[in-house]
């Protein structure tokens, strides 16, 4: 059986400097940074210099154009793409070095803003004040004329600072210094587009229009002789192409878009998942209680960046513990219940292929045993990762690995060291965050964690068959056909599992037309075609196929003969369209995707 969809981007890498960083949890924020698509903090300059030549900054972002619901005429924030647009270039190195403050001697960073000052002469070793004393070598000649260069350093530094806040500390009453001439960078071009803006009168494609530019490829043999495809107008709701569009279809990881929406429905977008340490019924026995957050790290070289991190817990737990020396780890994993893998799922997903993991509250990494994740070949797992994440701790608190079971905390509510007493606990990132990464990377562990809390947030087990009926009541809750979903799973790993290109579609538009806010955090973590995730690959042959980069942004999944996307695109005239194709008989993977991208890069095409 095939791999489902990952990327293997350098960006996400551990310890890599383009990770990116945890978003605004606030849906409605339009400059959040979206994954996938880095978007440079704003940097201006800090000109110190009346330059001849005015140094330009970078114009300001435009908001991104929003998309309104016919019935609510509310704005969806992320439905719409934003072009980011990098920081100009630093004019120069002067702009970086300290200034010297004349009433105090000391040398402040003139970049920094918290206002604490080292003595002149100490720090990244730029020249401050000379440091009294008999110097230790050269001429005196070589010493008055460090003097005068010293003299002359601190005098075109002030002139540097006159103009500003500082002006009224220097006694040149209203003479200017001259200013030190710095040398004007070249500006850098203006980036290309990433993503494409919307139109707000861009018109609607017709029917006839879309289905002459489209039906043809669906013909293609690479495809199969079981096609699916729904192609829907947000701002109207209108369908624009439908074929078998309300029958389901195997989905593979397409399903993670049912499982983002619901949680977010469930959860919203800043919820965290807390892993907790409480005292054990006996002295020095410690409770580690999994609060199913897959992307917990053992230290700082974890798979997911700002993940919460075993070391510091037990860090907490052993100030927490003062005296008492821990003795024993007991592993929790009591909040989830049934099968720790899904009907439909085959018997080599976790080993040798590496999918997923047996799905348990507690683990590290998603259960990798290594934080890499790999495109092609295995992402090795533990085999039981709750198990290997106590050990871990038990390692970091000195407790014999050999000690380590399984067990049930105490009853919460007493203080101190006494049984059941908190004795530190760890937070995950922001759902968003965790859903950006189950989308870019495709994560199925990540998944099925987010399934879960659909059903605990609903007050059921956290089980396959529980999350996924929650799952469905949510999406029934949304005022979405529920029954036009039939889930075993939330990863979409599962063959049994079918959705209708038409759910999906709908789904997408509800989530980009603002009557919901929180869902529009989904569109954060879709890949950008040619860009990001599961689409940096995708849409570059052949050559009519690379019309789709930058301006599509899905979601894929792929399992053996199967060969789906469902996302957003903007068209020619700059209206913005959903669409679900789906493949699930198709002879190969390879073609199948091709043909797919072809379809979905006509329609950006479309000026029907």
């Amino acid at each position: 059986m095939g791999r489902q969809d990952s990327p293997n981007d350098p960006r996400w890498a551990a310890g890599s400097p383009a990770q990116p960083d945890a978003r605004s949890a606030n849906p409605g924020n339009p400059q959040a940074g979206r994954a996938g698509v880095p978007v440079p903090p704003p940097v201006p300059p800090v000109p110190l210099v009346q330059s001849a030549t005015p140094v330009q900054s970078p114009p300001p972002r435009s908001p991104a154009p929003q998309q309104t619901s016919p019935a609510s005429g509310a704005s969806g924030r992320a439905s719409v793409p934003v072009t980011p647009t990098r920081p100009a270039a630093p004019v120069s190195d002067f702009h970086h070095r300290p200034k010297v403050l004349p009433t105090s001697g000391l040398v402040m960073d003139a970049a920094a803003s918290s206002g604490v000052r080292r003595p002149a002469g100490t720090g990244d070793g730029t020249a401050g004040a000379a440091k009294p004393g008999k110097p230790s070598g050269g001429r005196t000649g070589t010493v008055v004329v460090s003097a005068v260069v010293v003299v002359l350093t601190i005098a075109a530094v002030l002139a540097v600072v006159k103009p500003g806040p500082v002006k009224g500390w220097l006694a040149f009453g209203d003479q200017v210094p001259t200013a030190v001439p710095v040398a004007t960078a070249t500006a850098d071009p203006m980036p290309s587009p990433v993503l494409q803006g919307v139109g707000s009168d861009a018109p609607v494609p017709t029917e006839a229009g879309v289905r002459a530019a489209i039906a043809p490829l669906l013909k293609a043999k690479g495809l199969g002789g079981s096609v699916h495809v729904s192609v829907l107008d947000v701002r109207s709701g209108q369908p624009l192409f439908q074929q078998n569009a309300d029958a389901p279809a195997t989905p593979a990881s397409t399903t993670k878009l049912l499982t983002a929406t619901t949680v977010l429905a469930a959860r919203g977008p800043a919820y965290r998942l807390t892993t907790r340490v409480v005292a054990g019924s006996q002295p020095g026995e410690v409770v580690l209680i999994g609060g199913g957050d897959p992307t917990m790290a053992v230290n700082a070289k974890g798979q997911f960046p700002g993940a919460a991190r075993l070391d510091r817990l037990a860090a907490l737990v052993k100030t927490a513990l003062g005296e008492v020396k821990p003795t024993k780890v007991v592993i929790d994993t009591s909040l989830y219940q049934g099968e720790q893998t899904a009907k439909g799922w085959s018997t080599g997903m976790i080993s040798p292929e590496g999918q997923v993991a047996l799905i348990q509250p507690l683990m590290t990494n998603a259960g990798r045993i290594t934080p890499v994740h790999h495109v092609v070949g295995a992402d090795p797992r533990y085999r039981d990762p709750a198990l290997a994440t106590g050990q871990a701790f038990a390692k970091l608190l000195g407790v014999p690995t050999g000690t380590v079971t399984r067990g049930k905390a105490p009853a919460a509510g007493a203080t101190g060291t006494a049984p059941g007493a908190e004795l530190g606990q760890v937070q995950s990132p922001p759902l968003v965050q965790i859903l950006d990464w189950m989308l870019q990377q495709s994560d199925n562990v990540l998944a099925e964690a987010m399934g879960r809390q659909v059903a605990l947030a609903t007050g059921r087990p956290a089980s396959f068959d529980d999350a996924s009926e929650a799952m469905i009541a949510k999406l029934n809750d949304l005022g979405l056909r529920g029954d036009e979903a039939n889930l075993y799973d939330a990863s979409g790993l599962s063959r049994h599992d079918g959705i209708s290109p038409a759910l999906l579609t709908r789904l997408l538009a509800l989530a980009a037309g603002g009557t919901h806010p929180a869902l529009s955090s989904l569109f954060g973590g879709l890949p950008v075609a040619g860009w990001s995730g599961t689409l940096a690959g995708r849409f570059v042959s052949p050559a009519p196929n690379k019309a789709g980069q930058g301006v599509v942004r899905a979601k894929t999944g792929s399992l053996n003969r199967i060969s789906t996307m469902a996302g957003e695109l903007v068209t020619r005239d700059g209206r913005l369209l959903v669409f679900a194709v789906m493949a699930d008989q198709a002879p190969a993977t390879d073609p199948a995707r091709q043909a797919i991208d072809r379809v979905v890069a006509k329609l950006t095409e479309c000026g029907c």
